[in-house]
This record gives C-alpha cells, structure tokens and sequence, in this order.
C-alpha cells in the first residue's frame, strides 16, 4: 500500500473509545450538534481530494464561539485529535479526517458581519462562500480579488487554511495577500487577534505565518478582508499556439515586456479539447496550447496593454491571437478556465489533479518533463496552468477500478513534483501540502528544516491535536521515503537520512 494511505504519519495516534468521547462531549457542550451514526459522518470522509477516504469518529457542527472553544479544551484534555473542516473542496486531503478523532465543521459560521466600503474591507466568519464576499461588497463598486475555481462554493476559512489563489493571482496576489486579520482559537481555547486593520501590526508577522497553515496551528473564526475597486474595464486576448513549448515561453515574453496581466493562464490540448465539449467557449480545438491573458485598469491604459500584448504574442509564434468582441465572451473565456477540472472529469473515470509551482521560465523544460513522464508511465496528462506566476495544475487522467492505476497516478504525480523543485520550484503553489504530498516535503526540504517546522507547530500546539499527520512529515517517515527511491533506482533529496 502507498505510505500515503498510513494513517500513522506522526506515531500511533491515540485509541479513544467513541461512546465515551461523545458522552464526555455531549455533557461539555450539552446544545453542541455531534454526528456519530455512520450514515451521518459519510458525507465527511473526504475533502475534494476523494481518492483518500476516512470515516471520522465524531462530526461536530458548532455555531457559537463558545462551543468550538469548549470543545477544543474538552478535546485536548482528552488527547483526542481535532481536524478543522471548511467547505470540503480542498485537493490535498487537508481535511481529510481521522478514524480516532472528531473532525469540526465550521460551515455554519456563514455570516457577512461587516462591510465598510470606506476603510474597503469587510469581516467575514469562516465559512463564508468566497464569492458571496464579492456580491455583498458590489453595491459599493468593490470584490475580493482572490478567486479559486470552486470560488462559488469554497469558504474563506478554508482559503486562509490554504492560502488559496486563482486566475487573477499574478496581479492581485494570493490569500495572505488580501487578508488583514484573522481571530483564531487554540487547542487550549484561547482566542488571538493575529494582524491588525492597519498597513502592519507589531510584532513577528504571524498572520502569514497562520495563513496556509492547513489547520495545524488553530481554528479560524473570524477574517477581515481586503477590498479592491472593481478596475473600469477588462479586456481578454486568447492567443492559440501549434507548440505547448512556444506558449510556454510567450508567458515569459509578457512578462519581460512589463505588463502585469490581471490573469495570465494556459491550457494544452487535452485540457483545451475537454472545457470546449464542456463549456462552448470558442477555444479553438485544434491548437495545441493557448494562453488567456487579461488586461484590466483604465481604459487607455489597457487598450495600449493589449496592443503591446498582442504583439510579444505574435512574435513569440501564435498561431491566432483574438481579443473578447464584448463582456460576453469575455466570460465564456474565463468560464472555460473555470471549468477545466469538471470539464476534464468527463473524458476519463477519475483524475488527479497535481498542484505545484516553478519559475516562469522553466516551463518549456516542465512541460516536456511532464510528456516524457506521461508517456513513461501510460497515463494521459491535461495541463492548467496559473502560467503567470508559475502555478500549474497537471491533471492526470486515470481509472480507479483498474489494478494498481491509482498507485501509478499517485506515483507519476510524485515524479512530477519532484521534477518542479529540480527546476528551482516548490510542490505547492495554492492546493497546500495536506496528506497528499507530505512525502514531496522530504524533496523540498532538508531535515534540519523539517525540525524547524515541528518547532512551529509545537509552540502553538503542544500537544500535536490539530490536524495531525499533515503537512509536515517526520524525519523517520522521510528516511522510508528516501530508501524508496533509492530502491526505485530514482534520486532522493542529497540531505535525505538514509537507513
């Protein structure tokens, strides 16, 4: 079995007795909702990544302050571990829950407290719908910028859980940029304020720190928001290529020329061929690769940028390069985009979608690393890529009920990732770490690193509850991972420990 399945990541978690955690609990926090019947907790034994499915003891559905922070204590006096769960549309199996441990939903902190179109931000509880931040601050011509794929489901919580990003991330940031504040509480109950509502707060930045930390640190509750005006007009310009190398270098080229794109995206072949039969967007089937590249900012400004724009392209070898007619078809482009996961979902029983990043211009050499790759392993690839600041999103095509395929995805995913931080890139760029790739974080980094990360975690909590075997692996489990590759033949981190 892969070592990803073992549920063991950080030791033998503790073997708690389900009727006598939930009486204990029930007696705590007497009006608190707890799922225990096994048809009540299926629906929680996965995030978005449903390769990996656990059926958690407890479900715990808080809608006061005052129960979550009950129950975190309850729980740590009890060593029983807590996995915090948003919307559930997470890749990595962050919130993927334990057999021994209650798993705490927080969809029900759905309030939008505040907007204040003065100061331009807005507070918000965790499991508040990322787009419904945008609608409620549109009357006062405002939107939060950050805008994953799933925007219309998943919750801001979550996004703070994973520092999650989105098409306009190149020009507009990631989560920790357009968040100021967040209130959390620990294992042990206790509320903190990290970051403030001015340009900076006192003291060791801990608001980024918190912000991607998958839950292993605290419980978000409340987040207060950046707002941005909406720009005066956005303008697309989809560029078609007869090579996926040549698109690869046009997004350096854009770059280069000083233009920040309010998006920047590319799709391949496949990927291309899978939102057209889904979505109707006018993308042209045949290409090989193309790149949706959006202008925004005032209106001079942007008809300049997509004049220059539309020259580096067609410099850079497009085939076509067309410009949206109107606000129409500019959103069938993006809706497109938006859909390429779902849409990739019909061409095969089951995909994996990867999550990594790497520098601009070393994606002609990833994305020939990434065919080699496919065909070495006999399992089609669509690639999606953030392709402004690196972020790709390979999709690998396989099926489940066929023997030993889900281990072959898992493993060609692995290699893929690797392949990313050998070209000076990092295994995630916005999915996060979760159970998915804690073995790529022994490629990404040294031992004496990893310890470092565990020294984190503790001072926040010390007793090691909080989304255990997450994110960060032990150094026993990087050694297996290192003697695994060595046994495949395949070259491990240098600083790996052997046996």
């Amino acid at each position: 079995m892969n070592i990803l399945y073992d549920a063991r990541l950080d030791g033998e978690l503790p073997s708690n007795d389900k009727a006598e955690v939930l009486a204990d609990l029930q007696r705590a926090v007497p009006d608190l909702t707890l799922l225990h019947r096994e048809e009540d907790l299926r629906p929680f034994e996965c995030d978005g990544l449903s390769a990996y499915r656990v059926l958690p003891m407890l479900v715990a559905l808080p809608e006061t302050l005052d129960q979550v922070a009950t129950l975190l204590r309850r729980c740590r006096e009890l060593g029983v571990p807590v996995v915090t769960r948003g919307a559930g549309t997470g890749l990595s199996g962050g919130a993927l829950p334990l057999e021994q441990g209650v798993l705490l939903v927080m969809s029900r902190f759905a309030r939008i407290l505040e907007v204040d179109p003065e100061a331009r931000i807005a507070r918000v509880q965790p499991g508040v719908r990322n787009l419904a931040i945008s609608e409620a601050a549109a009357p006062y011509g405002l939107y939060y910028a950050p805008d994953p794929s799933s925007q219309i489901a998943c919750s801001i919580g979550g996004n703070v859980a994973e520092n999650a990003g989105g098409v306009h991330c190149l020009k507009y940031g990631l989560t920790v940029h357009n968040v100021l504040k967040v209130e959390v509480l620990t294992i042990e109950g206790e509320r903190l304020t990290l970051g403030s509502e001015a340009l900076d707060a006192p003291g060791f930045d801990l608001l980024a720190l918190f912000t991607g930390s998958e839950g292993m640190l605290g419980v978000v509750t409340e987040i207060t928001v950046k707002l941005l005006p909406k720009p005066e007009t956005a303008k697309v310009l989809m560029a078609s290529f007869d090579d996926v190398e040549k698109a690869g270098r046009a997004v350096g080229d854009i770059i280069a020329a000083g233009i920040i794109p309010g998006g920047l995206e590319m799709m391949d072949k496949l990927a291309i061929r899978a939102a057209e039969d889904f979505v109707r967007a006018g993308y042209p089937v045949e290409a090989e690769a193309i790149l949706l590249c959006e202008l925004d900012g005032v209106e001079a400004d942007v008809d300049d940028d997509c004049a220059t724009v539309r020259e580096v392209l067609e410099k850079a070898g497009a085939a076509d390069v067309r410009q949206a007619r109107d606000e129409a078809e500019r959103a069938r482009f993006w809706a497109g985009r938006k859909n390429a996961f779902p849409a990739v979902g019909r061409m095969s029983p089951d995909y994996y979608c990867m999550d990594g990043t790497i520098p601009r211009r070393e994606l002609p050499r990833v994305l020939k690393g990434i065919a080699d790759l496919s065909e070495e392993y006999g399992l089609r690839v669509a690639n999606v890529f953030h392709a402004g600041d690196g972020n790709m999103h390979p999709l690998i095509l396989f099926d489940a009920n066929r023997e030993g395929e889900l281990e072959q995805a898992e493993e060609l995913g692995g290699r893929i990732l690797e392949l990313c931080v050998e070209v000076g890139g990092t295994i995630t760029g916005e999915h996060g770490v979760g159970r998915e790739k804690i073995n790529q974080m022994c490629t990404q980094f040294r031992p004496d690193e990893i310890t470092t990360f565990h020294a984190v975690k503790a001072a926040f909590d010390p007793s090691g509850l909080l989304n255990p075997g997450k994110n960060i692996p032990t150094l026993a489990r990087c050694a297996e991972f290192g003697a695994m590759h060595v046994h495949k033949g395949q070259l491990p981190h240098p600083d790996l420990p052997r046996f």
